[in-house]
């Protein structure tokens, strides 16, 4: 036994070594830092953060011929839902630009790069801050006694809009509203707003990356993000900023309409849905979430999708059909919408430069994300929905498991990065390794 903890100690340590100093996947720009700005006139709105700190955004000017034209980035990084874990996000930077990276590196579609993003590169680009914990959708303030929590996201919103405007926004030509995870939910809930902000002569489009989160039954047989929703939307005040149509359509239980699938068909402007079908956070916290399994049942399938037995490969390929039979009407019906959904495991791909465009990036019908999203935007083709085969057919797929672990329900998620494609090789390879040895039950380092 000694021997063989030796021989995995030793596998390790080598593994570790190569990898560190193996030469990154994807060279050349690293990304534009950029630097934050504080929304200074957001108090007199009452838009904070759950703190009460001011809310914030980082803003790359476009040039040229994309001088006129405008991206604007939501920020990702899970919810809260109750008060013991909405004070806890307020003391990070989920809750407070206070403990925000003054900097943002600006990559993949935010990339000023024209190799790397050729259709938006000269854009003005924007990074939308995420620190109210609701995607930008609350009003609302509650005392707990000693401290205040400001349910303010859809305030934030407005201030952000208010403050860009006279810096070029009010005068758009072109014009794009995305986000990643529960920032890709943000760009259902203000698509058509951020349109009416335009000029009508604008090309107003929006596009959702990983934020088609489904009202899906576990393997438990719970609703559990639905039920998660439900209290969410209550203790932060969005309904009342939820789309008025899509609430009465689900009345008694307008909180459904904070889920995409149900207000989808209400969004009057053009739609782009980029999602995996095998999408890990949902993966993780929508179909196995903690709860679901106390046994640890699917702990080795949710690291490693290639140790899941039948039955549970059977479950993750029950959560595809899902997925796309609520697309299906979207996918039949819309003449304007557009779709990338492949079968990768994986979480947010157009803000990672290796999987938005890269000679590694996923693709279906041997298109990148980008070309398809610029395709569909631009209306280089009649008809821009793509939707892959189901796993293990897409051979593009870099099935990335431990990308779920960076976003959470929980407040103190960090950021919205896929430790896949985020991390250097050295961290990712300590990760992985890091939980192989604990399976293992084999201590590395001490720890």
């Amino acid at each position: 036994m000694k021997t063989t903890r030796l021989f995995y100690k030793t596998a390790a340590v080598v593994l570790l070594l190569y990898v560190a100093v193996s030469p990154p996947l994807v060279s050349g720009d690293t990304g534009r830092r950029v630097n934050m700005t504080l929304v200074r006139g957001a108090a007199a709105l009452g838009a904070f953060c759950l703190d009460g700190s001011l809310p914030a955004y980082h803003l790359d000017r476009g040039f040229g011929a994309g001088s006129d034209n405008w991206l604007l980035q939501f920020e990702g990084g899970g919810w809260c839902n109750d008060m013991a874990s909405c004070v806890d996000r307020s003391k990070t930077h989920r809750g407070s630009t206070r403990f925000m990276t003054k900097t943002a590196v600006f990559t993949g579609i935010l990339s000023n790069n024209a190799s790397l993003n050729p259709d938006f590169y000269n854009w003005n680009r924007v990074r939308l801050r995420y620190c109210d914990g609701a995607s930008f959708g609350g009003d609302r303030q509650i005392s707990n006694g000693t401290s205040m929590l400001y349910f303010r996201g859809q305030r934030i919103w407005n201030a952000i809009i208010l403050d860009l405007l006279p810096k070029g926004l009010a005068k758009a030509n072109k014009a794009l509203l995305t986000g990643c995870s529960a920032g890709g939910l943000s760009t259902f809930l203000h698509c058509d707003n951020f349109t009416s902000y335009l000029p009508k002569t604008a090309n107003v489009k929006c596009m959702s990356d990983a934020g088609f989160f489904l009202d899906a039954i576990d393997v438990a047989s719970n609703r559990t993000m639905r039920s998660f929703y439900t209290q969410l939307v209550s203790l932060q005040g969005v309904q009342k900023n939820l789309d008025p149509n899509c609430t009465r359509a689900f009345y008694p239980e307008p909180s459904l309409c904070f889920f995409p699938q149900y207000a989808l068909r209400f969004i009057k402007t053009p739609m782009f849905i980029l999602n995996s079908a095998y999408d890990v956070f949902q993966f993780h916290h929508g179909l196995v979430p903690p709860s679901a399994d106390p046994t640890g049942r699917w702990n080795r399938c949710k690291v490693n999708v290639t140790a899941c037995n039948p039955h549970q490969l059977d479950a993750l390929q029950g959560f595809r059909t899902d997925m796309l039979g609520a697309l299906m009407n979207f996918f039949r019906n819309t003449t304007r919408g557009g779709m990338f959904i492949n079968s990768c495991f994986d979480h947010c791909q157009s803000a990672l430069q290796e999987t938005w465009l890269s000679p590694i990036s996923p693709r279906i019908h041997n298109k990148t994300i980008a070309e398809t999203v610029g395709d569909w935007y631009f209306g280089r083709g009649d008809d821009v929905k793509e939707i892959g085969c189901p796993y293990p057919c897409d051979k593009t797929c870099h099935n990335l498991i431990p990308a779920s672990t960076t976003d959470s329900l929980a407040p103190n998620a960090p950021d919205h990065k896929s430790l896949g494609t985020q991390l250097s090789p050295f961290s990712l390879a300590f990760f992985l390794l890091y939980i192989f040895l604990c399976t293992m039950n084999i201590q590395l380092f001490g720890f």
